[in-house]
């Protein structure tokens, strides 16, 4: 009897080792970079952990200057099954200036944190692949950084591998409850991302996306746009490099944002 429990926790051992090493095998998908986010999560009981190194941005408008610099937004991720994470994002600083004709502000501080859950509904190795991505935001950051509400959304990400080439197209729909500009209630926003991925080699891969995104206030609708490329580098199986940019299409959009970052999976 003994010797039957021995053997069955060294299988039960062996069987974990293996499917451990079967997911260090694979090359770490991360949502970083770029605005689009894949289908994939993290596997089962590996930690994953994404860093935006430094993100910039600037914006002009009516003879006002706007910048934004984040340092160290990081995304930290559990594998739950072979098809399912958790998430937490966190941005702990963050410094933004506005200056015009007579005037100069500025403010620094942490960000809003988010909760996220991510849910595969097909095969991860399935050429078309769907996702449900849920999560609720936290209202951490100051007011003159945050709008200090609490706010929720739905994305659903949507891969397409085609075949018998290095190419791929992502979509990712968005639904959001997002607070009214006034501070007195909540409604709907929408964002729309399209991409379009090239694998270069089995290291180096490329993409290219438009982004949209329509914000139904009662005080006025508000519409954004961005066209944005990116590129991303396997130093291993577990870590990838990144950098991007986005270019604004309308005035509501910041004229330029410049990103870094790295990934890293446990």
């Amino acid at each position: 009897m003994m010797g039957g429990r021995t053997h069955l926790v060294a299988a039960l051992l062996l069987c974990a080792g293996t499917a451990a090493a079967a997911a260090d095998e694979q090359p770490i998908c991360a949502d970083r970079p770029g605005k689009s986010t894949p289908a994939c999560t993290v596997p089962a009981g590996h930690w994953q952990i994404e860093t935006g190194l430094a993100d910039w941005s600037l914006q002009k408008a009516g003879g006002e200057r706007d910048t934004s610099l984040v340092l160290g937004e990081t995304t930290i991720k559990y594998g739950l099954t072979d098809r399912s994470d958790i998430e937490v994002d966190v941005t702990p600083w963050q410094h933004t200036t506005s200056r015009g004709p007579g005037f100069r502000e500025s403010a620094s501080g942490i960000g809003d944190i988010n909760l996220m859950m991510k849910q595969e509904l097909t095969s991860p190795d399935a050429r078309l692949q769907v996702t449900l991505f849920p999560y609720v935001k936290i209202p951490t950051a100051k007011h003159s950084l945050g709008n200090g509400k609490w706010e929720s959304g739905l994305l659903v990400p949507i891969d397409y591998a085609i075949g018998k080439s290095p190419f791929s197209m992502e979509l990712t729909p968005e639904v959001d409850w997002v607070a009214d500009a006034d501070g007195r209630g909540h409604h709907a926003a929408m964002v729309q991302v399209a991409s379009v991925g090239w694998q270069v080699n089995a290291k180096l891969s490329l993409s290219a996306e438009i982004w949209g995104q329509w914000d139904w206030d009662p005080a006025g609708t508000t519409r954004q746009a961005s066209a944005d490329g990116s590129v991303a580098y396997l130093v291993s199986n577990s870590v990838q490099l990144d950098a991007g940019a986005n270019f604004g299409l309308n005035r509501n959009t910041p004229d330029v944002e410049l990103y870094a970052g790295v990934s890293k999976r446990f």
